[in-house]
């Protein structure tokens, strides 16, 4: 039962027209093999009734499991046949097929990747819609093969995964806590509190950008903070850019580009045309074949560029921008593929050899950013330093990294960096893409933030005009709310440090702040030292750690 509800738990997976209705599931385990009716399972669904045929199994599962099941087997995913269709012809999607199809098999014991495919369009396009049932139902062979050797192989690498990562969470939060306990002296609730909004207000000016040379054209949100009235008018405020994720668009960080504005810096927030919400619409309507082109790796920092062009050309000439921004003053903040572009414009180079390497195995890998990665070896080798020298200060949530930079790329980020780390993110896995990648910096101000049961999603926005464009609902895991104000309270003490030069804001930037406002929900740990002997003697220890009850109770012992 587990195996038919992590299946259907894992539908990225055209077409095969199929000739037959699957009757059976075969499960077989080296040469033993038993089966199950699909009638029996459909009887179940929508009547509760347990024949002789299931009656087999299900002394086996609990009660609570099998309520689970037979919702499962109905519950119908909102999606329109085109966009299974398009989804499943994306490099990335035919890439998990591939290895979905090594557990589902076909009646003759070949990968079922195509029939897959079939199934899941078939089902969307039926009247019932893309149900686990009506999967089944399309399955286009008399019967489907689940290899439970290799399934269990799967679960067991899976395993690992997670227990590594674990691991990885548990020795940032243990050396998080000894840097805490030497910051003892800090008198932390006298501090302002920053997840709080500033005292300015600001005014919002969107702008229409065209790079001719690029024929890309795009728009921005520039917030200018406006002074408080018993307050002297400021000097230039230092700029901030803030680069949006796949299929995310300017709003949704929202929330964090009116703190920081609040907080008196000029907040720019570039929409990524390539990459952004309306890119994934496209997509899923069948207006693109890819959700995204390997040039967006160039694209994106040059579209960053280009908006820090425009804004000291209007700086010169537009009274809106005059004596308003210090553009030799700017730092970026970018969540997921924003996390890459603030990488890059901080300095990162891509590593071509890296790549090769890393893409070669890519097929005994289950880091799934590595398909976005590898796209980069599509491209000229020329183009691998994107720099910016106005990029003073760089914050990177949940970044990919580990193959596109590699350890030679991230040692080229000469100003400070922080890195953020969701350890429930499955998206760019924490120990691959953020912690191994903060032992490869050698700037000497650097941070490294995890969120115990952070996902790849917690700190955006719940809501918003590009919300609505994901097919699926997006795990934002337990209190994004929370998350939402650890990045309030770090990004603005994080750019006032580095940005300002106000030493007032570096006391917030220590272990010691973030066990002050961590919450049990999600623990929050920040180091500044943690080396790869320190993470290798981790990976190496015996047992498991386990993040969230580590984070839990050093919560309870606060």
């Amino acid at each position: 039962m587990g195996i038919l509800t992590g299946v259907w738990l894992l539908p990225a997976i055209a077409p095969t027209p199929p000739a037959f209705a699957a009757e059976r599931i075969q499960i077989t385990f080296e040469i033993f093999e038993r089966s199950i009716a699909v009638n029996s399972l459909e009887l179940y669904a929508r009547q509760g009734r347990i024949n002789d045929d299931l009656a087999a199994y299900f002394q086996y599962v609990p009660s609570e499991q099998r309520v689970k099941l037979r919702q499962i087997l109905v519950t119908r995913l909102p999606i329109s046949p085109v966009a299974v269709s398009q989804f499943l012809y994306t490099p990335q999607a035919e890439y998990l097929l591939e290895r979905l199809g090594q557990v589902i098999q076909t009646e003759a014991g070949v990968s079922g990747s195509r029939a897959i495919r079939a199934a899941l369009i078939k089902s969307a396009a039926d009247r019932n819609g893309l149900t686990l049932l009506n999967f089944l139902r399309k399955f286009p062979t008399p019967s489907i093969r689940i290899d439970l050797v290799r399934s269990l192989q799967i679960a067991d690498e899976l395993s690992k995964i997670v227990e590594q990562n674990n691991k990885a969470i548990a020795a940032v939060t243990s050396a998080s806590g000894t840097e805490a306990t030497a910051q003892s002296g800090l008198t932390l609730s006298q501090l302002p509190d920053l997840q709080r909004r500033g005292s300015f207000t600001w005014r919002k000016e969107t702008l229409r950008l065209n790079d001719i040379s690029r024929n890309r054209v795009f728009d921005a949100d520039v917030y200018l903070p406006i002074s408080p009235i018993l307050q002297p008018r400021q000097t230039p405020a230092p700029v901030i850019v803030i680069s949006h994720g796949v299929g995310s668009d300017r709003t949704s960080f929202l929330y964090l580009a009116q703190q920081l504005a609040s907080y008196g810096f000029v907040v720019a927030v570039p929409e990524h045309p390539g990459s952004n919400a309306q890119q994934l619409q496209n997509l899923l309507a069948g207006r693109a074949l890819q959700a995204i082109k390997p040039d967006e790796f160039i694209d994106r920092p040059l579209d960053v560029k280009f908006l820090l062009d425009e804004l000291e050309r209007r700086s010169q000439s537009d009274l809106t921008f005059q004596g308003k921004m210090n553009l030799q003053q700017v730092g970026v903040i970018g969540q997921s593929f924003g996390g890459y572009t603030a990488l890059a414009l901080a300095g990162a180079t891509l590593d071509f050899s890296q790549l090769q390497k890393n893409c070669q195995n890519l097929d005994r890998s289950w880091n799934l950013s590595l398909l976005l990665q590898c796209e980069v070896l599509k491209l000229s080798p020329d183009q691998t330093n994107l720099r910016d020298e106005r990029i003073k200060a760089a914050i990177a949530i949940n970044p990919l990294s580990s193959s596109v930079f590699g350890p030679a790329g991230m040692s080229q980020i000469k100003i400070p960096v922080a890195i953020v780390a969701g350890s429930a993110d499955t998206v760019t896995p924490p120990l691959e893409e953020q912690i191994q990648p903060f032992t490869w910096l050698t700037t000497p101000d650097k941070y490294l933030v995890t969120i115990a049961n952070g996902t790849h999603f917690s700190t955006l926005e719940e809501a918003g005009p590009g919300g609505g464009v994901w097919p699926v609902p997006l795990p934002f895991g337990p209190e994004p709310a929370t998350a939402r104000r650890y990045m309030r309270a770090l990004s603005v003490a994080f750019f006032h440090t580095y940005l300002s030069d106000r030493e007032d804001y570096r006391p917030y930037l220590s272990a010691a702040y973030t066990r002050f406002i961590s919450r049990e929900a999600l623990p929050l740990s920040l180091v500044q030292s943690f080396s790869d002997a320190q993470l290798t003697a981790a990976l190496q220890r015996e047992g498991a750690g386990d993040s969230r009850s580590r984070g839990a109770e050093e919560q309870r012992s606060r």
